[in-house]
C-alpha cells in the first residue's frame, strides 16, 4: 500500500502554512507603523484653587489653555532677620506649613513630621525641595526664637525655612495664598487657629496637593506625590526642549 501524500495533499499544507506566513507579515506591516506612536500614559498630579480657561495664540494658531492658581508674591522675615521673598524659591518646589512655637497641640507633630521629611529627602535628587513654615504667632516668633527652635530640629538652614513677619500679611497669605485657614482666635485655648496640613507646590507657584501634616499616612503620600511632581517637571522639561528644537 502508498502511503505517499498525493500531490493535492501537498498542495494543501503549502498553501495552509503560506496563508500563516502572509497572516504574520500583515500584523507586522499594520503595526509597526503605531510603534513608535505609543507612549508611555503617565497621570499628572491634579491643581487646586481656581483655574480659567483662555484662548492663546501657538504656532499661528489659536488654541485653549488653562491658567491655574498661583501662590501670590510674599514678603517675610526669615530666622536670620533677612527678608525672604518668592524670588527665593524661583524655581523650587515648595512644601509649606503653618505653625507656632509656643503650640502644645499638632505643632510640635507636625514639626517632628516635616524634619523626618528634610532628612528623607537629603538627596541630589530633591535638590529643588524647600521647606517653609510660617508662625501665625509673630508677636511672640521672632526671628531669634525661630531660631532657637529651628536648631533643635536640627533644621537645615538653606532648605528650610522659618518665616515670620506682618501677622495679617500671614494670615492672608495663608488664607488666599495656600488657601488653609490661619488666624489669631481669642476663643481658641491657644489664642491661634491654623490648618494641619502640608501643601504641595510645583515650581510655577501652582497648589498641587493638601496632606496631612501630623500623620504618618499624609507624610508617606506627600512623599510619593513629591516623587510623581518631579517626573512631571522632567517629562515638561524634555518636551520643551523638544519643541524648541523644532
Amino acid at each position: 500500500m502508498n502511503d505517499s501524500p498525493t500531490p493535492s495533499s501537498k498542495r494543501t499544507k503549502w498553501l495552509v502554512l503560506g496563508g500563516i506566513a502572509a497572516f504574520v507579515v500583515s500584523l507586522f506591516v499594520f503595526f509597526s507603523p503605531m510603534v513608535g506612536l505609543v507612549k508611555h500614559t503617565f497621570n499628572y498630579l491634579p491643581y487646586f484653587g481656581q483655574k480659567e480657561i483662555v484662548l492663546v495664540q501657538r504656532d499661528g494658531k489659536s488654541v485653549v489653555d488653562t491658567i491655574y492658581t498661583e501662590i501670590p508674591p510674599f514678603s517675610f522675615i526669615d530666622r536670620y532677620g533677612k527678608p525672604f521673598t518668592e524670588k527665593d524659591v524661583d524655581g523650587k518646589i515648595i512644601i509649606a506649613d503653618f505653625f507656632f512655637t509656643r503650640c502644645t497641640t499638632i505643632c510640635p507633630r507636625m514639626s517632628i513630621n516635616m524634619q523626618q521629611l528634610q532628612l528623607k529627602l537629603d538627596d541630589e535628587a530633591y535638590k529643588d525641595v524647600v521647606f517653609l513654615s510660617h508662625t501665625v504667632d509673630p508677636e511672640n516668633d521672632t526671628p531669634e526664637v525661630l531660631d532657637e527652635y529651628a536648631k533643635k530640629l536640627e533644621a537645615d538652614p538653606t532648605r528650610w525655612k522659618f518665616l515670620t513677619g506682618n501677622a495679617l500679611d500671614i494670615y492672608r497669605m495663608g488664607n488666599t495664598g495656600y488657601l488653609l485657614s490661619a488666624l489669631e482666635d481669642s476663643t481658641s485655648a491657644e489664642q491661634f487657629v491654623h490648618d494641619g496640613r502640608f501643601v504641595l507646590v510645583d515650581k510655577k507657584k501652582h497648589i498641587r496637593g493638601y496632606y496631612d501634616g501630623t500623620t504618618a499616612t499624609g507624610m508617606n503620600a506627600l512623599a510619593a506625590d513629591l516623587k510623581m511632581l518631579l517626573k512631571e517637571e522632567r517629562i515638561k522639561a524634555k518636551e520643551a526642549r523638544e519643541a524648541a528644537e523644532q
